[in-house]
Formats: C-alpha cells, structure tokens, sequence
C-alpha cells in the first residue's frame, strides 16, 4: 500500500490473513440512542467502513442497530468492539462476548479486543477469545492499551498472536517503543486519540503544514498516522467534524513535513499509562 494510493477504502492486512480499513469512527462518549445511531449512520453514508465500540461505552446497540439498517453489506463493514476490565476472566469473557454479541444485534464482530491488560485475568481472557475466533463469532481478535511486557506475558502462555493493539496515538505521543515491538511482531496499531483531544492543534509546526496544504491540523495529524500506516478512529458525532476527518485524501504530507511531525512526540497522554500496570 503506497502513501499516495490512500483512500477511504484502504484496508490493511491483518496477520491472521483478514485486513480492516485503516479509517474508523471511534464512539468513545458518543451518547447513547440517536447520537450514536446518528452519528454511525452518517459515518457509512460518508464512506467510513470501520465502526469501533465498546462494552464500556453503553452504546453497543445502537451501533449495531445503524450497522443493521444499513443498505452497505455486512461484509463490508468492519465492526469492533471490546471486553470491559470487570468482565475479565475466562467464562466471564464468554459471558460478556454474549451480552455484547446480542446488544449489536449481529451474527459476528471482525474484531473483539480486551480493552486494558487486567492482572492475572488477562490471559484467562485470552484463552476465551481464541475460543470465540474458533466459533467464528469474532473473525480476529487483539488487545487495546498492552504495553510490550504484557504481550509478551501472553506470548508466553498461547500461540495465538493478536493482530492488532490499539493505544493512544498521535504526533505528541508517538509511543515508539510499543509500536516498533508490534510492528516487529506483525501486530497491526491502531491509535485512539489521534487528535490529542483537540488539546494541541494550535502547534505551530501543525498550523503551519495545515497551512501549506489547505487542510486543519486534525486533518493533518489523522493523514500522518495513515502514511504511517496506523489506523486510525477519530471519534465524533458532529456531520461535519465527520466529513472533515474523512477528507484527508487529496493530498500527501512530504517526506521533510513527516520528519517535522515525528519531532513532535512529548509524551503527552491523556489517558492511563500502559506501563504502570502490572
């Protein structure tokens, strides 16, 4: 996949042997019933093909109920969703596979992730979700926010790698030891806030590459984690902020405009540190 090939269809194999857009709309804080179903619903009208969900964010259903009064396929649409910390455990995460299976609505997820790397529950967890790819009610599994210590914990105790781990990503928080460890590894990144939170799009570097393309300093933060080939799941329920974080096609951050965002990289996190967790 060549950098100026991106579009909205862009899909990134996973090492499974099945592949996920690398464009999603994330539903953190989306509220539940018609915000969420608004905000999904206009996501695929837009183009988007990748929804990502949660136990935790109490809107399972209404992602499923947009996804299944859709006129786009099933097939084409890539759904994920993820296991809650208090739902850990090996029949615990059946269970909590099942509950959300029948809030969406759906005959399968593409992705189910346990979402934080539970001590002395995580790997029980695991087993569960190499049950559950079997049954072929998850067609790939993965991890969210597992720092490399954690994975190879689980290395340790199964042969089935997940494809994919997502975890906080942007220009400010670049994370390159996890990521060179997955990328190593055949684990595919996907990175949650990639805006910062909005907290640092008057940047002066971002403002001034925006500038010279046209474009918004979110906009440029989510194109250079594509050219990176992370995916990538900005989250919003606003049409507009929708469309703009979908309009990043038409046009390519240069190779000395990339060095420039790669030295952008603080640590600035806006969520909990992988690492302080045993």
């Amino acid at each position: 996949m060549s950098e100026n090939k991106l579009t909205i269809d862009s899909r990134v194999s996973l090492g499974d042997g099945n592949s996920m857009p690398l464009l999603g709309l994330g539903t953190w804080a989306a509220q539940p019933g018609g915000e969420t179903r608004d905000a999904v619903a206009f996501a695929l009208e837009t183009g988007y093909r990748h929804i990502d969900t949660a136990k935790m964010y109490n809107n399972e259903q209404d992602v499923g109920e947009a996804v299944c009064q859709s006129s786009i396929p099933r097939a084409d649409i890539f759904v994920t969703t993820k296991l809650w910390d208090s739902d850990q455990g090996y029949q615990p995460a059946h269970d909590a596979f099942n509950r959300s299976m029948d809030q969406l609505g759906l005959e399968y997820v593409d992705l189910y992730l346990i979402h934080w790397p539970v001590e002395n529950l995580r790997n029980d967890s695991w087993h569960a979700l190499e049950e559950i790819k079997e049954s072929g009610r998850a067609r790939s599994i993965g991890v969210s926010n597992f720092s490399h210590k954690h994975l190879q914990e689980l290395f340790s105790h199964s042969d089935t790698r997940p494809v994919v781990n997502q975890i906080e990503l942007s220009p400010f928080l670049q994370q390159p030891a996890i990521a060179s460890f997955c990328r190593s590894e055949n684990i595919q990144l996907t990175g949650y806030c990639p805006l910062a939170k909005g907290r640092r799009l008057d940047d002066t570097v971002l403002t001034d590459i925006a500038e010279q393309h046209g474009k918004s300093p979110a906009q440029v933060m989510i194109r250079w984690a594509l050219q990176k080939k992370q995916a990538v799941i900005p989250k919003s329920s606003n049409p507009a902020r929708i469309v703009q974080n979908a309009d990043i096609f038409d046009f390519q951050i240069g190779a000395d405009e990339m060095v420039r965002l790669d030295g952008l990289d603080d640590d600035s996190r806006f969520c909990p540190d992988p690492l302080s967790m045993p």
